[in-house]
């Protein structure tokens, strides 16, 4: 293994933590734990655990009292972006001469994250920008991804089942698109908009707002015009997420049908099969048991492990 390939994986490995921590983070209400950035009421390290450093960020940060739990976890959260951030530009400059495109694209990628972090904070959890941010992570854990996978001469001896290429390329833009619902889903808070399965508030098509729940620029919780979001707009958020994965579902599926017709391409449609199985299965138990936070996380690390298998099947399908 070549040290560019190797830093490559540990950069992907410490996604992986990443992307369901920051998961974490968002889903127990300490996004705003610290209300500046980089640091936390003004501390690069830790966070005010003494009561003068307590008295001395109620003066700097009215109205934001400390809550010491909260704080910690957004910092730690931070701590290990930050240490993935700079593993991730040593992975980029060790492989700029053999994939410059990816390299370029994931150093962008990281630095777009590191903005969008400080906008999470700064415009008050935006669902456009907090929407944005677990996007920019799976992309980074796709990238990384393109980056780590090496092509062997064995692989490149095994030719792809007829129309597995165009089927691949179909469930990862399928897949993508539903992780963006996914996020608009956690962002504004809709996961409990409905509380049945598989039907919706007991019904296939309950009353939805789609105008004001695919609305961008807004705050939480309001709708464009100021006025409070209407419940049938989170209906209209979950029910969609809902259709995605009913598309992810068969997208995949196909895939996995196609692979399993060659002996050799096998393995990896078990792979898929599993992660498929259990990404529908976490987004069924989320609802059924009103979103249990360690479920909840789970489903994000899932989606982030299922987009991981699906781009690694697309790079082998290519032969790149």
């Amino acid at each position: 293994m070549t040290r560019a390939r190797a830093i490559a994986l540990l950069a992907l490995y410490v996604a992986l933590i990443v992307v369901p921590l920051g998961a974490y983070v968002r889903l127990s209400d300490a996004g705003l734990g610290c209300p500046d950035w980089p640091g936390c009421y003004g501390k690069l390290v830790g966070v005010p655990d003494h009561p003068d450093e307590h008295a001395a960020a109620a003066q700097a940060f009215p109205g934001k009292p400390v809550e010491a739990g909260k704080a910690w976890k957004e910092m730690i959260h931070r701590y290990v972006a930050g240490t993935l951030g700079l593993i991730v530009f040593a992975a980029c400059i060790l492989a700029w001469r053999r994939r410059p495109a990816v390299s370029l694209a994931l150093a962008l990628t990281i630095v777009c994250q590191a903005l969008l972090g400080m906008w999470t904070v700064t415009l008050l959890l935006k669902p456009a920008i907090v929407t944005g941010h677990l996007i920019g992570g799976m992309a980074v854990v796709g990238l990384l991804t393109l980056l780590a996978t090496k092509q062997s001469d064995d692989w490149s001896r095994r030719a792809p089942p007829a129309g597995a290429a165009l089927l691949g390329r179909l469930a990862l833009v399928v897949l993508v698109l539903q992780i963006a619902l996914g996020g608009w889903v956690s962002s504004n808070y809709a996961g409990l908009a409905c509380q049945d399965f598989p039907t919706c508030q007991g019904g296939w098509l309950p009353a939805m707002d789609f105008e004001h729940g695919l609305a961008i620029r807004r705050e939480l919780g309001y709708a464009g015009d100021g006025s409070l979001l209407p419940f049938e707009a989170l209906t209209a958020i979950h029910w969609l997420h809902r259709l995605g994965a009913l598309l992810v579902f068969l997208a995949v599926g196909g895939l996995i049908l196609r692979l399993r017709s060659a002996h050799e391409w096998q393995p990896w449609a078990f792979v898929l099969t599993v992660m498929l199985l259990l990404q529908v299965g976490l987004g069924i138990a989320n609802v059924l048991l009103s979103l249990p936070l360690p479920l909840a996380v789970a489903h994000n690390f899932g989606a982030a492990l299922l987009l991981l298998h699906v781009v690694a099947v697309n790079m082998r399908l290519s032969g790149r």
